[in-house]
């Protein structure tokens, strides 16, 4: 199979874990039971087959540095779980917009503009020929992700859109994508079993079992730049529609939500800690109480999914197919252009892998 030539946007934590995995796991031997992968091979295309040949980023400590040294610099603090040798791919210091929030520029350690000058990240991709751009900047990054789109579009680049800005699930984005012959996919990538995933999975146990839900929160707790940046409501906007309406979207009347707040506890690190609560009625009108309890790491966590959605959107390149991608984003991200059942969306992957289903 032809390499899958990968540009990542914003060289954090799960940039870190994507790219320690495809190390990990490139000699991962398929009809066997590998922990931590759902497809060894997907439609044809192994984990070795990812090549990242673009890399973007604002700090300083990373920027101009081989990707796989820029992986472990301050302010990363993703698991080290394997070693990766050089990649011979340099981080190209990358436009200074609104993914700084003020409050994140020490802890960005963003890079003097009057030192370094900005790449031109539609050049870059064209040079290197790269098949999609990764958006891994952090929440809230409004213009920057659309200032990615574009420049992806323009060089025509497949777009996998990891945070809550809404590319893949907004009308007039997927038409720009469409119209361009290149798919998209997004929007706020779901972990592989993260709050997120086993939230929805409760309510939908609940709602199979005849349990009438009353009442539902979640609580998050991290200690790496993710959960510092959204120490202030503004950028949280979008995560907070993302992750509600991940879970609300599966039941069919309306009931009290609350998924949030986001709390920075700077000595967890990586590990992010949920609280899940769930009050309901059962048989006879009983009360029903459900307190679940979460710790990942966060990083690795996301890895899971992206290492999948990577190959579906190389799939779609392959059988030219443009737009958004339904059955991958509907699996794979918590704000997809339409919100299906987990089961019902894993079976839709599976038909597209073996082109029982277009898109």
């Amino acid at each position: 199979m032809p390499e899958i030539r990968v540009a990542v946007a914003g060289v954090g934590n799960c940039a870190s874990a994507l790219i320690q995995g495809v190390e990990y796991y490139k000699d991962a031997k398929e009809n066997v039971t590998v922990p931590g992968l759902m497809h060894v091979n997907f439609g044809g295309y192994r984990i070795r087959d990812i090549k990242f040949v673009a890399a973007f980023d604002v700090n300083n400590n990373k920027v101009g540095k081989d990707l796989s040294e820029a992986l472990f610099a301050e302010t990363n603090c993703c698991a080290k779980f394997t070693h990766v040798p050089p990649l011979g791919v340099k981080v190209s210091p990358a436009p200074i917009l609104d993914g700084v929030a003020e409050h994140m520029r020490e802890a960005f350690r963003v890079y003097n503009a009057n030192e370094i000058k900005q790449v031109n990240v539609e050049e870059v991709l064209k040079e290197t020929k790269a098949d999609m751009l990764i958006n891994y900047l952090p929440v809230g990054s409004r213009n920057a992700t659309r200032f990615y789109a574009q420049s992806a579009l323009d060089a025509g680049c497949a777009l996998v859109n990891c945070i809550p800005e809404f590319i893949a699930s907004d009308p007039e984005w997927s038409r720009k994508f469409e119209a361009e012959g290149l798919p998209v996919a997004g929007d706020d990538i779901k972990s592989q079993l993260g709050a997120t995933i086993l939230h929805r999975n409760l309510v939908k146990l609940c709602l199979d079992r005849g349990v009438m839900i009353d009442e539902t929160y979640q609580l998050n707790l991290g200690g790496n730049t993710d959960f510092q940046n959204m120490t202030v409501e503004e950028r949280l906007k979008t995560k907070r529609i993302s992750k509600t309406e991940a879970v609300t979207s599966l039941v069919p009347y309306n009931v009290p939500t609350r998924i949030g707040p986001s709390d920075y506890v700077p000595f967890l690190g990586d590990k992010k800690i949920c609280y899940i609560h769930l009050k309901g009625r059962k048989f006879g009108n009983q009360p029903l109480t459900v307190r679940v309890k979460l710790e990942v790491e966060d990083s690795p966590d996301s890895a899971g999914v992206v290492i999948d959605v990577v190959r579906a959107v190389k799939i779609a390149l392959d059988r030219r197919i443009a737009g958004p991608l339904i059955s991958m984003s509907s699996y794979a991200f918590k704000h997809p252009p339409t919100q299906m059942p987990d089961s019902i969306a894993k079976q839709w992957v599976e038909d597209y892998i073996n082109g029982k289903r277009r898109r």
